[in-house]
């Protein structure tokens, strides 16, 4: 059984905002321009299913949010970078894609800022493990049930405890370390399990990515309806 809230070093946490919002200026495309590979499988899901309103959660420098517009969706972008937003509304509108992308600064500790049963799903690509406390996400899961519609979706993906660097680094509390700057909270099953609260898990896949490789889950689970 996992230990919950174990030295929490909170202002550490908080400082990676700073640490996101300068890797952002400085590079470009810090994860290349192109879609990443669970984007585009929960593109294909949400068209099968006719999910067109999307909730996407940590946008970054926006190479899913594109991806989504691109394909007919209409995109809600959040991300606590200002930067990271800038360069999406650049890019939006040099697509032509301004009216189907919106972007809004947001911390994910706090209530998100729509109303109750908004969307017809949320992605999220890595943004569950960054610097967030149990208890943070278990206040963002329930805040992304409220504002998905019965039935919702939602996908996101997390770095595993399968992961090359996972009890490497600084150890951050909990299941959090940092390496090269960046702290990652790695996921078990179980924890997945614990986080779902009010909704129904379809499917946990594992995946890898970049050259380390990443050890990924990809987690599908659909809002209990009322």
């Amino acid at each position: 059984m996992e230990t919950y809230n174990s030295d929490v070093e909170q202002e550490v946490l908080n400082n990676q905002q700073i640490q996101w919002e300068n890797s952002f200026t400085k590079r470009r495309d810090m994860f290349t321009a192109e879609a990443s590979g669970p984007a585009q499988k929960a593109a294909k899901m949400f068209c099968d299913e006719r999910k067109t309103i999307v909730l996407e959660l940590g946008a970054g420098q926006g190479r899913d949010t594109l991806f989504f517009a691109q394909n007919g969706f209409k995109v809600h972008a959040l991300d606590y970078s200002e930067s990271g937003l800038s360069a999406i509304r650049k890019k939006a509108e040099d697509s032509g894609l301004s009216e189907l992308i919106l972007t809004k600064q947001h911390d994910v500790r706090h209530r998100l800022p729509f109303n109750d049963e908004s969307f017809d799903a949320c992605y999220s690509h890595m943004l569950f493990c960054m610097a967030l406390t149990t208890v943070e996400l278990e206040f963002l899961c329930s805040e992304v049930r409220r504002v998905l519609k019965p039935g919702g979706l939602n996908i996101y993906t997390v770095r595993h405890t399968g992961d090359a660097h996972y009890e490497t680094g600084i150890h951050r509390g909990e299941d959090m370390y940092e390496v090269g700057g960046f702290i990652v909270h790695f996921f078990s099953k179980e924890k997945v399990e614990h986080l779902a609260n009010g909704f129904k898990i379809e499917s946990i896949d594992e995946f890898e990515e970049g050259g380390l490789p990443r050890k990924l889950f990809r987690i599908t689970q659909r809002k209990i309806g009322e």
